[in-house]
């Protein structure tokens, strides 16, 4: 069983943020069970957690319960989805409030995929110039394909080719929180364990492992050709 955290921070309800971080989420269990495993999702709307995250921000020892229990969902998490509105060209306050409450390695290798949502697709870099950093200080593993939907992009061509990012990233991820824990570690240790008897290199018998004279043909060699 993998378990996944959708982290949304839509301020409305319905929101288009939600809707996009509802779609990546159903993609990517149906690529996940595809891959022979079950998904628990959970979802956060950041929005439930402002008053908490306002504390947390301005008293740090301040009791924020239900943020700490979003925190320890992210933490240890096999998988997130990352979706913020753009506001004033870059993520929203309150994603990145959140995100400020994690130690910065609290994501460390976390597979990740980052999506955003916005009134023009004028905002789509903000992607790889906001959202991509951010979370890659937090050294979360991001896949390479993020999502952007603009309100514009609905009903049009752009919104259909959304659909096969969608699905791409989605792959992307299912990759990176389905790997097979039973493979073989490598043979590095081995070979390296081995290497004296493979190569010959022996210093007991060196001189030993030579049966064919050629060293000692090449020992008296004057370097004349002839």
């Amino acid at each position: 069983m993998r378990s996944l955290v959708v982290v949304t921070a839509g301020l409305s309800s319905p929101s288009t943020t939600r809707a996009l971080a509802d779609a990546l989420s159903a993609a990517t269990s149906s690529q996940v069970t595809a891959r022979g495993e079950g998904v628990e999702v959970t979802v956060l709307e950041l929005r439930e957690l402002a008053g908490e995250l306002a504390d947390a921000m301005t008293n740090w020892g301040s009791p924020t319960p239900h943020l700490e229990e979003a925190k320890s969902a992210v933490i240890q998490a096999d998988g997130l989805i990352a979706v913020s509105p753009v506001f004033q060209g870059s993520y929203s306050g309150l994603f990145k409030m959140f995100f400020d409450t994690l130690e910065p390695h609290a994501l460390n290798g976390l597979p990740t995929l980052i999506a955003a949502t916005g009134g023009s697709s004028r905002h789509a870099l903000v992607l790889d110039y906001a959202l991509r950093p951010l979370l890659n200080y937090l050294h979360a593993t991001v896949v390479p394909t993020g999502v952007f939907h603009a309100t514009e992009d609905y009903g049009t061509t752009e919104g259909a080719r959304n659909e096969q990012r969608i699905e791409r990233a989605a792959r992307e991820l299912a990759d990176l929180m389905v790997r097979p824990l039973d493979r073989v570690a490598g043979l590095a240790g081995a070979m390296d364990e081995k290497s004296s008897a493979v190569t010959g290199i022996d210093a007991a018998s060196e001189s030993d492992s030579d049966p064919t004279g050629f060293r000692a043909l090449l020992a008296d060699h004057n370097g004349q050709p002839g």
